[in-house]
């Protein structure tokens, strides 16, 4: 059973490292004086922190569920049997919520973790799942080990001006 790994741009894998990990990712939206850019595709982190210390207007969305089904769909043609979908937390969007409903089409084949996790430790998540994947774990068995462990990992975010 061949089982993909996707997440999205907020786990912080750069497309050399999905690319050298064998994952996929979704690039998530950031709209900047109502023009979308997405993350890793046509914004990266210099850009985005320049538009901020020029107060630009910026705010996020979550994926639009057709880029979302068509990012599945692409990798279920590519050979794959399941998907294991990793959003960012449902604490801080409604991402996760979408790809549920989503999910609930593609009986069984694709399993979305509501990890709780966000940058490195949805990053490290993302990791530990690619390892039960080529470890022959079910992605129904993924998910479940990853809700499960979700909670273990805490964050510290430091802001250099402190």
């Amino acid at each position: 059973m061949r089982t993909a790994i996707i997440t999205d741009s907020n786990s912080g894998i750069s497309k050399e490292t999905a690319r050298d990990w064998g994952v996929f990712v979704v690039p998530m939206p950031v709209i900047i004086e109502n023009q979308i850019y997405y993350e890793g595709v046509d914004l990266f982190p210099e850009e985005f922190f320049r538009l901020q210390r020029e107060g630009k207007k910026i705010s996020t969305s979550q994926p639009a569920p057709d880029d979302l089904l068509s990012m599945w769909d692409s990798v279920l043609k590519e050979g794959y049997d399941e998907i294991v979908y990793l959003p960012m937390t449902s604490g801080l969007s409604s991402s996760c919520q979408t790809a549920l409903v989503l999910a609930a089409g593609y009986d069984g084949k694709v399993q979305v973790a509501d990890h709780h996790q966000i940058s490195v430790p949805q990053k490290n998540a993302v990791w530990d799942a690619l390892q039960l994947a080529k470890a022959g774990v079910s992605a129904r068995e993924i998910k479940e080990k990853l809700e499960t462990t979700g909670s273990d990992s805490i964050i510290y975010i430091g802001v250099n001006p402190l």
